[in-house]
């Protein structure tokens, strides 16, 4: 009875509108039968109404018009009450759910900015879509948060979680914000949320499920693993350095990377999400300490090579000093073979070479990554397209990314033309 009484509150901007509704349903309905009363009256009874035929017709016109009015209206505001912060008309809600939640399933394997990136753009065409997270960053709020709460660094499945939220922008600011004084100068809050999720709820799985419903995520997030792992990197001259963030920091070149424990458990969900996907999508990002440590866990390698699905790899724009000097696009792709990763049938790189900010790059002794001929070794079909995001930085552009992956693959179901992509080396499948 109190959930009755709810309805008479003012000010819910519904109750009108119903009523609009009812009231026009009313008027139609009385319309409907004198105009019934009029056309029987003239077939049985031989006398024209004139006046009752008329009657009858304005009151359906008024009626049709009010219901009509009054039921756009109540949607409206139950639209807006469910969602308040969206701004698209009813019919296109109804056709992009329908749409995205038929999407392809969709899994994207990485870490740092490159896989909330592509996540960002890919969100618009599937919900099906599941990011596999690396777990072993250890610098800034992650790292701090390692160290003092024993738990798993929550920074990239952060940054994965506010990439596929509904409402994006705000969250985004909100989950991205850093103090900057006192004890929590450097924290950022979205991981002080994770942090106090997994406190509440009993482990990072449990708190990333509370925490999508929360922002209304848009798929699934999941870590690759649940050990806590320490990247341990041997560079060319033999020195032996441990930390993803003492690694991606060394202007010095990688020779080898690998896992503490050498053999970590996968996330079974991930290992099942890899399983059934129709795409699976390597990168972007930094090639040693955010792609590779996900081969180096023998499920999710494993589960990669007996997948059936449609698999690329997304190529880097610029190199990163220390972890891919002088590196081409082959080269990238030689290493992710080297641990694993040669069932990947694709490769997508940028076309357009950066301008504007190219000379500040070549500062700090980074280059774009070549599309060179070498590829043509491996059988890899390579794809290019205008990917770019020149703002202040050089990245991808999530939009052009996702449309160019969509446009692979139903490329490669052999469903329409190539679309954005040109296709420089490899066969039509």
């Amino acid at each position: 009875m109190r959930r009755l009484f709810k309805w008479l509150v003012p000010g819910l901007k519904i109750k009108r509108w119903v009523f609009l509704t009812l009231a026009g349903m009313l008027l139609a309905n009385i319309g409907v039968a004198s105009l019934t009363l009029a056309i029987y009256v003239h077939l049985y009874r031989g006398r024209h109404e004139t006046q009752l035929f008329w009657l009858g017709a304005l009151l359906l016109a008024v009626g049709a018009v009010l219901t009509f009015r009054g039921a756009r209206r109540t949607i409206r505001s139950v639209v807006q009450a469910i969602a308040p912060m969206r701004r698209i008309g009813l019919l296109d809600a109804f056709y992009e759910n329908r749409t995205k939640s038929r999407g392809p399933k969709i899994v994207v394997i990485g870490g740092g900015t490159g896989l909330s990136t592509v996540l960002r753009g890919l969100k618009h065409y599937s919900e099906n879509i599941t990011a596999v997270v690396a777990m072993a960053d250890d610098g800034g709020s992650s790292g701090r948060l390692r160290a003092d709460l024993g738990m798993l660094p929550p920074g990239d499945i952060r940054s994965c979680l506010t990439a596929l939220a509904e409402e994006e922008d705000f969250l985004t600011r909100l989950f991205q914000y850093r103090f900057d004084k006192g004890e929590l100068s450097g924290h950022s809050f979205g991981n002080l949320f994770l942090a106090a999720m997994s406190a509440i709820t009993g482990d990072l799985p449990s708190a990333i499920r509370q925490s999508s419903k929360v922002l209304a995520v848009q798929g699934q997030v999941l870590p690759a693993t649940l050990d806590s792992l320490i990247l341990v990197a041997r560079l060319r001259d033999g020195r032996i350095v441990r930390g993803e963030s003492t690694i991606s920091k060394l202007p010095d070149p990688i020779a080898q990377v690998w896992l503490e424990p050498q053999e970590p458990r996968a996330l079974p969900e991930a290992v099942n999400a890899i399983r059934e996907a129709d795409a699976i999508i390597l990168g972007p990002g930094s090639l040693y300490t955010s792609i590779v440590p996900n081969l180096l866990i023998p499920e999710i390698r494993q589960a990669l090579q007996a997948s059936r699905a449609h698999k690329i790899y997304i190529c880097n724009v610029m190199t990163q000093p220390g972890e891919t000097d002088g590196f081409r696009a082959s080269d990238h792709v030689r290493v992710l073979r080297a641990y694993g990763a040669d069932l990947f049938d694709a490769v997508m790189a940028n076309r357009q070479l950066p301008s504007r900010l190219l000379a500040n790059y070549q500062k700090n002794e980074q280059f774009p990554v070549e599309i060179d001929e070498d590829l043509q070794k491996f059988g890899v079909r390579v794809f290019v397209s205008d990917l770019l995001d020149e703002t202040d930085l050089v990245r991808h552009d999530h939009t052009a990314l996702a449309r160019s992956i969509m446009d692979w693959l139903a490329f490669s179901k052999g469903e329409t033309a190539l679309g954005s992509l040109t296709c420089l080396f490899g066969e039509k499948p």
